[in-house]
């Protein structure tokens, strides 16, 4: 466990291992982080806004409290989990991954919230980084609840309750596109209860991905990834065109499909694929793997 403190206004963890904002934010599992000019990075979780430092060993977490460290960071952090144990055991015998390791070696999974998670992958289905970002900020301007910070006035994300009572002409504003009618049509499934929420969260994994189908719009690879950005599983394995490609280049020799390459990942990787997952994303696509 790290040693962290109270300091005025903010809470320093010292001596953090395994940990880089910039590995992190940029993974892919996440869009409401931003840098600043400072190098700090500024973010939105629940209805807190969040500024963060790195200095390359302790984290300093500004203009928080004690109670909100406790309640929400330290389990959004994942800073309960031995990261150094999980990449000793995925690396053994395992040089392609030993590699993406070394190279991503500061990403933790952040535990997000469901509601939000689920419509971010929405949204984020045929899109790219900066346009996902900038849909979740409208949708939050126009349909979240402000939060003053020091960095002026910020959105929560959107309540489901919130979208499902909307039209489809009121997204509109948004210019999501035909997400529209993913994003509305989802969060009424969910607040109606058509979705067995039990189930989601429950023990088996492929009930969960079944009922998680079930839901607009929600393919095989939204549906792993809303299960696992959310730390709702770890035993799961989104597959997208980098994770593909590095499989296809490093692991197997020749492409699958989806499911063929989600057995092979699960058989592999068991209990911890979802943090293979990662790793292997992170690196074929900042070394452009399989271009």
């Amino acid at each position: 466990m790290y040693k962290w403190e109270v300091a005025g206004n903010d809470i320093v963890i010292y001596n953090l291992t395994d940990f880089d904002p910039v590995h992190i934010f940029e993974c892919g599992q996440c869009f409401r982080w931003d840098q600043i000019q400072n190098g700090h990075w500024i973010g939105v979780v629940k209805n807190l806004v969040l500024d963060l430092e790195w200095d390359g060993n302790n984290l300093i977490l500004h203009n928080t409290t004690e109670r909100e460290y406790l309640d929400v960071w330290f389990s959004y952090f994942d800073l309960g989990r031995d990261y150094g144990a999980i990449k000793e055991k995925l690396a053994s015998n395992d040089p392609v991954m030993a590699e993406a390791i070394r190279f991503g070696y500061g990403i933790r999974l952040l535990k997000q919230e469901f509601d939000e998670i689920l419509i971010s992958f929405l949204i984020s289905q045929n899109n790219g980084i900066p346009r996902i970002k900038k849909i979740i900020n409208s949708l939050s301007s126009n349909f979240g609840v402000p939060i003053n910070s020091p960095q002026g006035v910020l959105y929560s994300f959107p309540t489901l309750e919130c979208l499902s009572g909307l039209s489809l002409d009121d997204l509109k504003i948004i210019r999501a596109g035909y997400r529209d009618k993913y994003i509305l049509r989802s969060a009424q499934q969910v607040t109606g209860k058509e979705i067995n929420m039990d189930t989601v969260f429950g023990e088996n994994t492929q009930d969960a991905r079944k009922e998680m189908l079930k839901l607009y719009g929600v393919g095989e690879k939204v549906a792993d990834c809303i299960l696992l950005f959310s730390g709702t599983r770890y035993d799961i394995f989104p597959v997208d065109r980098w994770v593909k490609r590095v499989m296809a280049e490093l692991y197997l020799g020749y492409e699958e499909n989806y499911q063929e390459l989600y057995n092979f990942a699960i058989e592999k990787f068991g209990d911890l694929a979802g943090f293979a997952q990662q790793y292997l994303f992170y690196y074929a696509r900042e070394k452009n793997i399989g271009m």
